[in-house]
């Protein structure tokens, strides 16, 4: 219930922020649905899917305007190449972070 309701509250503290509003809001709510499902055991076929939900403007880069939840608060450790933005390979690092 935690979960559902904190991903509620992602999602409508998102869609009332200027740097989402031409963002779809289904794909920010599948996403945050996604990410508040997300084990140290989830696949990186699921971080793949968060990836491309998560990925509005597509251009294979996850920037922090684009980044939600526990992707956003753990950005720059996520980012290991200090590019300011995660490619797939670093999202898949989130795993890491939910043991």
């Amino acid at each position: 219930m935690k979960k559902v309701i904190l991903s509620l509250a992602i999602v409508v503290s998102l869609t009332s922020c200027n740097s989402v509003k031409n963002m779809n809001t289904s794909s920010i709510t599948s996403a945050a649905t996604l990410l508040s499902s997300l084990s140290s055991n989830s696949t990186v076929q699921q971080v793949s899917s968060l990836f491309t939900l998560l990925d509005a403007n597509k251009d294979e880069a996850i920037s922090s305007t684009e980044a939600i939840g526990s992707v956003s608060e753990n950005f720059n450790t996520l980012d290991t190449d200090n590019n300011s933005s995660l490619n797939l390979t670093e999202l898949t690092g989130l795993l890491a972070l939910l043991k």
